[in-house]
């Protein structure tokens, strides 16, 4: 099976403006396709941006709204599967969410985070309630976090345990954590056996100053491929070869006793 090459999308946009992120998103989706890569990545609600305040509510759409069908008109036309963050609406209720789009512009997957980070989060947003969501491409098994989620070691043990080979995770990481980017995630890539693509947002946002350092992390623990602090389009592969061999060698997984971790519960 060959490698799935992989872009990740370290920008921001500009907040409140979603026809001009869509734009950018575009453009990105062009870029990654002339560079060989199948999937796109995007950054934590990067379809509105993240420090809209009060404007959020009205910035949110329903998983298939206009937006929706936007991205899947362009992921159609450049024939790159796409997953975008975005501020979902259902009826009264409002999500920090994500979907995965296919390259023919079929929705794959949605996913509403379950863990939201500080009192911005935690006043416009409803939890989601699915720790493990999951759809296939070219072969490989990806996984959907966002951001805080893929700090709790069960969420991403969950997904190591589902199968998931390539768990994507949208994030708007802030300083001063630039520790989760350079050596969580890593870690994280390790001990679950599995690739992580985790791609931030860049720059000063309202009140936030986010970090950038999005990677495509590996199973043997290496960043793969590693952005710097500002905007970037960020190719790397994503190769079963590599994750077969390294899960052969690496017994985290099977040496596990899980009658032993009753207490976690």
């Amino acid at each position: 099976m060959p490698p799935l090459r992989t872009a990740l999308l370290q920008s921001s946009g500009r907040p409140g403006a979603v026809d001009h992120n869509l734009a950018l998103l575009d453009e990105a989706a062009g870029r990654a396709a002339a560079a060989g890569a199948r999937l796109l990545v995007c950054a934590e609600l990067f379809l509105t941006g993240y420090a809209v305040g009060d404007a959020l509510p009205e910035l949110a759409e329903p998983a298939d709204g206009p937006s929706a069908r936007a991205v899947s008109e362009i992921c159609a036309r450049h024939g790159v599967a796409v997953l975008y963050g975005y501020p979902e609406r259902s009826g009264e209720l409002v999500f920090n969410a994500s979907r995965l789009v296919g390259p023919d512009g079929t929705a794959l997957a949605d996913y509403r985070k379950t863990h939201l980070y500080g009192p911005f989060e935690q006043r416009w947003f409803t939890p989601g309630d699915r720790p493990v969501v999951q759809a296939e491409l070219d072969g490989v098994r990806i996984g959907l976090l966002i951001c805080y989620d893929v700090e709790f070691p069960e969420n991403v043990r969950a997904h190591a345990l589902a199968g998931t080979g390539l768990l994507l995770v949208p994030t708007a990481l802030m300083h001063p954590f630039p520790f989760v980017a350079e050596s969580v995630v890593p870690v994280r890539a390790f001990e679950n056996q599995m690739y992580i693509a985790y791609v931030n947002r860049a720059g000063v946002e309202g009140e936030f100053e986010f970090t950038g350092l999005s990677c495509l992390a590996g199973p043997d623990g290496t960043a793969r491929a590693r952005a710097g602090r500002g905007e970037e389009l960020l190719v790397g592969d994503v190769d079963p070869a590599l994750l077969d061999a390294s899960r052969a060698a690496n017994p985290y997984l099977r040496d596990r006793r899980p009658a032993l971790y009753g207490s976690l519960l």
